[in-house]
């Protein structure tokens, strides 16, 4: 079979969505960082929107791996052309797909391979949008308190090595300090992660790593540069072989590294650039004044009931998301916890119904032909349940209202970190705390009581904050996590 390129675009059947601009004409406006299946099943399509709508041909992408070269391998014999699928159920439950080949992806780049092919790729004269999408723990920061960890071990490398950085800061705050030293104009810094104002934080941490380089720098980047928040939703499962068969038997042609996602998107951005921006409206971009609320609501509503389920699926042994929502008692859960205890800790929002929300929600979960699995969501639990479940919890207390739901998601957590569901099934902790959480929870487990354990390991600082010693917080997991010991 035929490789996917711009040479066999032609023969592709007519049902399927093809780039209709100009590809040998893009430059590329926009470096993004984190050039996994999320930011290619999202802001790539939106972008792809931008570029079908109009004759601007500036915002052409090109993507950064910070880790592995699988992504540029995959798509590099492709001309960096890939295949979206939306999938979705039809009316009588079978599965439905809708193809899109994108194309505004002109080049990957693999940064520990070529560091300063990166650093002179954002201090291109063309490069006036930064994006990230590198996951929570990309940040190197205390997920308790947004701050940049300055003794974690890369940063204090980058610091030292400012021509061969390995880790986010490193790479943009190094390379904003070429663009400065060489006249250039200022760049948008765009956050796409699932983190509170994380354009905010995000400035934060760039900021705290410029001082330590130096205070000039500190002062241009915080005088010229933008920040803006914004918040990113659709669910985007990871892809699997079978997904590449189908997808490439469909085509007729082999695409390496297809991405699948949900019909669903949505994409609220703060309409501050500091060097223009695409039309992202065309995509379904929103752009505001303020993000803070729609984050709020899908950092709460829609992440933090995705991972209350997923340790409680998970646990139960069930792979998919789809599948312990087709629990009763699990989707029960979920809808009481989103309807009774997240909900009532969020502002009216113009133009957005609650209940509504909730009820697209559910049924976004119960999508059976995303296969979305439960371990995926339960990685990198540290840097998630900060701003998923405790702001949420911290809330609550501070109202004097029941936390019992959101304190059994966070004890399903903790159930979960011992590595070995409710079926004796073994399961790897993905998490860049594992080995500290491994061992405070071997301490905890040397500490008597459950709740004796749980207070304990929710003197975790980095992940719990102070809450950890509020004893109501205390109680309630604890209370949780005895439960779920004698069921397993």
């Amino acid at each position: 079979m035929p490789r996917l390129h711009p040479d066999t675009l032609p023969q592709l059947p007519a049902d399927v969505a093809v780039p209709r601009y100009r590809r040998d004409l893009l430059r590329a406006g926009i470096v993004h960082l984190g050039v996994g299946a999320f930011h290619r099943a999202h802001l790539a399509v939106v972008n792809e929107a931008a570029l079908h709508a109009g004759d601007d041909l500036r915002w052409g992408t090109v993507g950064v791996s910070l880790r592995a070269a699988d992504t540029r391998d995959a798509l590099q014999p492709q001309a960096g052309l890939y295949t979206l699928a939306l999938r979705d159920a039809a009316e009588d439950g079978s599965p439905r797909e809708v193809l899109q080949v994108v194309g505004n992806l002109v080049e990957v780049l693999v940064a520990p391979e070529d560091p300063r092919a990166v650093l002179e790729r954002i201090a291109h004269p063309d490069t006036r949008i930064v994006g990230l999408t590198i996951t929570e723990k990309g940040y190197h920061h205390d997920p308790a308190t947004g701050a940049l960890r300055l003794d974690d071990a890369n940063i204090v490398h980058d610091l030292a090595h400012p021509e061969a950085p390995r880790t986010m800061p490193g790479f943009v705050v190094h390379a904003l300090a070429l663009r400065r030293v060489r006249g250039l104009a200022p760049v948008t810094l765009l956050s796409c992660d699932n983190l509170p104002a994380n354009g905010d934080t995000l400035r934060g941490i760039v900021l705290a790593f410029a001082q330590q380089v130096d205070a000039g720098l500190h002062d241009w980047i915080d005088a010229h540069c933008t920040f803006p928040n914004s918040m990113v939703d659709r669910i985007v499962p990871r892809t699997t072989d079978e997904d590449r068969a189908r997808i490439s038997a469909r085509l007729g042609v082999d695409d390496a590294w297809p991405v699948i996602g949900e019909p669903f998107l949505e994409w609220v951005v703060e309409d501050r650039f500091a060097n223009g921006r695409p039309e992202w409206t065309a995509g379904g971009a929103r752009f505001v004044s303020h993000a803070e609320p729609f984050e709020r609501l899908k950092l709460r509503m829609v992440n933090g009931s995705h991972s209350a389920l997923a340790y409680l699926g998970a646990m139960a042994g069930f792979r998919t998301v789809d599948r312990a929502m087709a629990e009763p008692a699990l989707r029960g859960f979920v809808d009481a916890l989103m309807r009774e205890e997240i909900a009532p800790t969020l502002p009216a929002m113009e133009g957005i119904d609650l209940d509504g929300y909730r009820a697209r929600l559910l049924a976004r979960f119960s999508n059976p032909a995303l296969q979305h699995q439960t371990k995926q969501i339960a990685m990198d639990g540290s840097q998630k349940l900060p701003q998923r479940l405790l702001g949420t919890v911290r809330d609550r207390l501070s109202a004097g209202q029941s936390i019992d739901r959101l304190a059994l998601a966070v004890a399903a957590w903790v159930h979960y970190l011992r590595g070995t569901d409710e079926t004796g099934a073994v399961h790897e902790i993905q998490d860049p705390l594992a080995a500290a959480l491994a061992a405070r929870l071997a301490q905890a487990n040397a500490s008597g009581s459950v709740k004796d354990r749980v207070a304990f390991f929710t003197g975790f600082t980095p992940v719990f904050g102070e809450l950890g010693g509020e004893p109501r917080f205390v109680s309630a997991v604890a209370r949780h996590l005895q439960r779920l010991e004698e069921a397993a």
